[in-house]
């Protein structure tokens, strides 16, 4: 068994991702075996809990994740662990409108696996009514149990006074309180914070973190009021692997890619082998399959247009075997990509579709993919699903078949998307998990 709770808050932007550093940070300091996790679909947050345990984070989704496969998600997310530390994303109870339990909110999985959650409160510009906010949280689900509260941002020791006497007295435990820092601040860009591994001084940035989560807050109090969950592993795979040998590229410009498909691939008995267009290098050769993930090819379009190896080598695997590119990786099949300055760069052409960053238009949300030829991902009719989180968007779709019909979380159709050709396929969706009927129920 190990201990875990849960890191949430009111609303995105509160502070969950700062103070849940803090705590992995102040945690591992101490010599406890910690890991993390996060709900929802996020490729950033979970690179930075790896580089602060060292060991890896997993996401957990009610609504791309069938009961089978989260139960096995959480069991694994906690394996080797003394504590579990699950950052929510959003707000607490944000998911969509249903099916009761199955949202995609955090507190369905605080509810699920009986997670104590600890509110993190940013009280800027408040006092005696974060109070309100405390109560209203602990009361509105008796199936999510709100253990106590981090204050955040705090102003000075009469502000916390305030605003802490008010929450006790409503009847709520607070852990500890973060004074205001405007020195303390993460860097972001257009898809959320700098990936992990663009940034230095992590080392420091965690032991800062640790240290003022160890003067502020009382760690023992937060882990007697933790709950537990079953370490170990069950056997739902999210989605079979797409080949025995899979190439994928994992560099600055192509990370976007999930943990748990990674580490159900190879629980199947699949090698992963990476490879950097970057650096200008092609697939592996002995590859059955090449994966491009999403990322931020938007950000380094001149330098992979210019990377002919990686090129040549995409277009010459494509010619045997199957090639699937997900959101950047799409972008960079296709015949060009234009960077916000409004250059178009050529790309691979495995694929005829042009792309553009210039001209923005986000999208955002959940979708589930019914496939409209067999392929790489499954067979026709096979439903996957998955999100989309991307600002750059299609401006000539070319002459290639559409992949998939999307539907949104809510059933919406959206009309078909992606596109195929030969042994290439791709798309802005994400693919999370398969679903079948069997799996929901």
């Amino acid at each position: 068994m190990t201990r875990a709770f849960m890191i949430a808050a009111p609303r995105s932007g509160g502070g969950k991702t700062t103070v849940t550093l803090g705590l992995l940070a102040a945690l591992r300091a101490r010599g406890v075996a910690v890991r993390a996790a996060k709900t929802g679909p996020d490729y950033i947050d979970p690179a930075f809990h790896e580089a602060a345990t060292g060991r890896p984070s997993l996401n957990l989704d009610s609504w791309v994740m069938p009961p089978a496969l989260l139960d096995t998600m959480v069991a694994e997310a906690a394996s080797g662990a003394e504590v579990l530390v699950v950052e929510s994303a959003m707000g607490l109870f944000d998911g969509l409108a249903g099916p009761d339990g199955a949202r995609g909110a955090p507190s369905d999985v605080a509810a699920r696996f009986a997670l104590p959650v600890v509110l993190v409160l940013d009280v800027s510009g408040q006092g005696q009514s974060a109070a309100a906010i405390a109560h209203g949280f602990a009361t509105l689900d008796t199936r999510v149990r709100v253990a106590g509260v981090i204050l955040n941002r705090v102003a000075s020791a009469r502000h916390r006074s305030m605003a802490e006497g008010a929450i006790r007295a409503a009847g709520l435990p607070v852990f500890g309180a973060l004074m205001r820092d405007d020195l303390l601040h993460l860097p972001e860009r257009h898809l959320g914070l700098v990936q992990a591994r663009e940034q230095d001084g992590l080392s420091a940035l965690f032991a800062r973190l640790g240290g003022l989560i160890e003067g502020g807050i009382d760690l023992d109090a937060l882990l007697a009021a933790a709950g537990w969950v079953s370490a170990g592993t069950h056997h739902p795979c999210a989605m079979p692997p797409p080949g025995q040998r899979i190439a994928v590229a994992d560099d600055a410009a192509f990370s976007f890619f999930y943990g748990h498909l990674a580490q159900g691939w190879r629980r199947a008995g699949a090698e992963l082998l990476s490879f950097s267009p970057l650096a200008d290098e092609a697939p592996d050769d002995t590859a059955t399959c090449c994966w491009l993930p999403g990322g931020y090819p938007e950000l380094h379009a001149a330098a992979l247009s210019a990377a002919t190896r990686f090129r040549d080598g995409v277009a010459r695997f494509a010619m045997t075997r199957p090639v699937h590119g997900e959101c950047g990786g799409f972008m960079v099949l296709g015949r060009g990509l234009e960077d916000a300055q409004g250059v178009t760069h050529p790309m691979c052409t495995v694929l005829d579709h042009v792309t553009s960053y210039a001209k923005r238009r986000m999208s955002l949300g959940y979708r589930e993919a019914t496939l409209l030829a067999d392929g790489v991902l499954g067979t026709a009719g096979s439903v996957l699903r998955g999100h989309e989180f991307h600002y750059a968007r299609v401006t000539d779709a070319g002459s290639d078949a559409p992949l998939a019909a999307l539907r949104d979380g809510m059933g919406q159709s959206l009309g078909t998307a992606g596109g195929r050709r030969g042994h290439v396929s791709g798309s802005f969706f994400h693919v999370m998990a398969r679903h079948t009927q069997e799996s929901v129920a």
